[in-house]
């Protein structure tokens, strides 16, 4: 049977098949080695892979933040259904605060990416723009929320996943001033995410539930 026909190769032949899928495993690996982020939120989980590979700096500026505690018990402070749903502002741990929005880190600290080189957030927190990649502000992407829409480098901490193919945010769309880079995808429990989405909102598009995020949960 095929068996007979397998004992039958050259050597060569075989030693070249095992080659080619090590090859394969290898390129598997390679794929998968990105980090992930679970959103442990108050309506559920939902897991991300952050694109480490493509956006060092915009994801490992996230994962930094992730590591540290900063998103621990943020609410989503702006839903809208049909749009995205925004998170990662500092000052959304008070869900009725009137500054939440205008958040980020801690102006002048730093993190490390995946080469060891150190990045540092400039007096205001906010983070190199990384415009590479390419990747477009499809469905149950990770972007980056910039503090002034048109600004250069004005992304700190806060994120957005968007619900439906915003072209018009992508860096590489002219047709607006908006810049939004993507540097993650939910991988696993987009319906947690769809059903904050669908979340009843009140004055500002905020959640009249808050919706909190006990944690983040970075696996490399």
């Amino acid at each position: 049977g095929s068996s007979l026909g397998l004992g039958r190769m050259a050597p060569r032949h075989v030693v070249m098949a095992r080659a080619m899928a090590a090859r394969g495993q290898r390129w598997l690996t390679t794929m998968s080695a990105n980090p992930t982020a679970t959103f442990k939120t108050s309506m559920g989980e939902f897991t991300c892979e952050l694109f480490m590979d493509k956006m060092p700096i915009t994801s490992a500026n996230f994962v930094d933040l992730a590591k540290t505690g900063f998103y621990d018990g943020l609410t989503f402070h702006r839903v809208i259904n049909g749009f995205m749903c925004q998170f990662g502002c500092p000052f959304s741990a008070d869900p009725t605060s009137r500054r939440a929005g205008t958040g980020g880190p801690t102006g002048g600290t730093s993190f490390a990416l995946p080469d060891k080189s150190i990045v540092s957030r400039d007096s205001k927190g906010n983070i190199p723009d990384e415009f590479q990649g390419e990747f477009s502000n499809l469905p149950g992407t990770l972007s980056m929320h910039q503090a002034n829409t048109g600004q250069p480098d004005s992304g700190g901490s806060q994120i957005f996943i968007n619900t439906k193919h915003n072209s018009f945010l992508d860096y590489f769309d002219r047709s607006t001033p908006s810049k939004h880079p993507v540097f993650g995808k939910v991988i696993e429990g987009i319906e947690v995410v769809a059903a904050i989405e669908k979340t009843r909102t009140g004055p500002g598009d905020k959640p009249i539930e808050p919706v909190r995020v006990e944690t983040i949960v970075i696996v490399e």
